[in-house]
């Protein structure tokens, strides 16, 4: 009962379990039909068309069905919903911070017995092994599909005139002050929980201990709220509006528009922004504190247990498919997602694609300095549920960030998880 619950506890969001197919017509007779549950918008979503066309058109048996679920949290909440119904598709994609709860609630099919899937050439962050503490000890029961870091964004041509780069947290202060103008901030960013991650991991600290306490950084956190608390209150951070992905592309129309010289977002959004801005667009690794750190995100492929077997191996075909030299690096260079095997970052690299493009190579090089996520059945929960809305509390109302954050850790538990 507890975990049907909570697969239903934010059935809200989706409004029913259908979504908008994207394939290609219908299914030749006599084809296997395997539906995919996706999340993508925008350019991201068409070049996901385009590739699970090739693959339709690349053998007699199988027909990959795409199906639209919204963005990352509304088809979360569908794919709950359906698992409780027990009608869950065979392949979806999951944001990594929910892997773990899913793997605990058993509804994952664990993939060491399909083939080569121990053995795909995953570059060593992005999969599950590099993804989360412990990963490698585990069961396997995802691979990467749209994997990213944070990075900075600057308008090239406002920041020719400031001297060197913002590699540390004062010089991220000091470049966004100089770039204030009235009507223009130097500097946006998402009050949201994957940035501030990063703060915590570059100010030395964990979110979640190794003997899985819920520190929340302790200290790290602390100084990481307040440094958005101190760009926003001096002026030279703007005001972040909304949550989630709204807040996100409020901030790109802001860059866009020329309303905020400087942005965080995430790799992701590289061509889009290239292709769209009306003056040239330059990526920067994220500055240092005490050291340097970023999370990773995105998403990862799972397998869903309780659907049929056929459909099952048929959509690990599909999930090969895609992580060929020649698609994974076709889904990078025409997204910015990382490339998340290393024939494709290898391919990338010697057809000269990353020196007529040093943008997407930014996120690639920042993986030297990844940290892991931790193996938390409640990490999702704490991220949604107690984490993410004390910090919009915290920078909008400007409440004291260490009160912030110790109340977000006695809502936690302080547990083991």
């Amino acid at each position: 009962m507890q975990r049907r619950a909570f697969l239903l506890s934010t059935a809200a969001l989706s409004g029913g379990l259908g979504g908008v197919s994207c394939a290609e017509g219908d299914a030749p007779a006599g084809r296997l039909v395997v539906p995919f549950w996706f999340t993508y918008g925008g350019r991201n979503r068409a070049t996901l068309t385009t590739l699970v066309a090739r693959f339709n058109r690349s053998q007699s048996d199988v027909w990959v069905r795409a199906v639209f679920q919204g963005d990352y949290f509304e088809g979360l909440a569908k794919l709950r919903t359906a698992l409780a119904a027990g009608a869950a598709p065979p392949l979806s994609h999951v944001v990594g911070e929910v892997v773990p709860y899913l793997a605990e609630a058993g509804v994952l099919e664990p993939l060491d017995h399909y083939p080569g899937a121990r053995a795909l050439p995953l570059h060593p962050a992005l999969g599950q092994a590099g993804s989360f503490r412990g990963g490698a000890e585990r069961p396997l029961v995802v691979v990467p599909f749209n994997r990213s870091t944070p990075i900075a964004y600057v308008n090239q041509r406002l920041f020719e005139a400031q001297a060197g780069v913002p590699d540390t947290w004062q010089g991220l202060r000091e470049v966004a002050r100089a770039l204030t103008r009235p009507g223009r901030f130097g500097f946006g960013c998402p009050i949201d929980w994957w940035y501030w991650a990063a703060l915590v991991g570059q100010a030395g600290g964990e979110v979640v201990e190794p003997d899985g306490r819920v520190s929340l950084g302790n200290q790290a956190g602390v100084r990481a709220l307040a440094l958005w608390q101190s760009l926003v209150g001096e002026g030279s951070m703007k005001q972040p509006p909304g949550r989630d992905y709204n807040a996100w592309e409020q901030l790109s129309q802001d860059f866009l528009a020329g309303r905020v010289a400087m942005i965080w977002s995430s790799t992701a959004f590289v061509r889009y922004l290239e292709e769209t801005a009306d003056f040239p667009v330059r990526a920067l690794p994220l500055p240092r504190d005490e050291q340097a750190a970023v999370p990773t995100g995105g998403t990862h492929f799972v397998l869903l247990k309780s659907a049929p077997a056929e459909l099952k191996q048929a959509a690990w075909r599909f999930v090969r498919f895609l992580l060929e030299p020649e698609s994974a690096a076709f889904w990078s260079s025409e997204t910015g997602y990382l490339p998340v095997t290393t024939g494709a970052a290898a391919g990338l690299q010697t057809s000269g694609f990353y020196a007529r493009h040093p943008n997407h190579k930014v996120a690639l090089d920042q993986l030297s300095v990844a940290q892991p996520w931790p193996w938390s059945k409640n990490l999702f929960r704490i991220q949604r549920e107690v984490v993410q809305p004390r910090l919009e509390a915290a920078v909008l109302e400007k409440l004291d960030p260490a009160s912030a954050l110790r109340d977000a850790r006695r809502l936690a538990g302080e547990s083991q998880l």
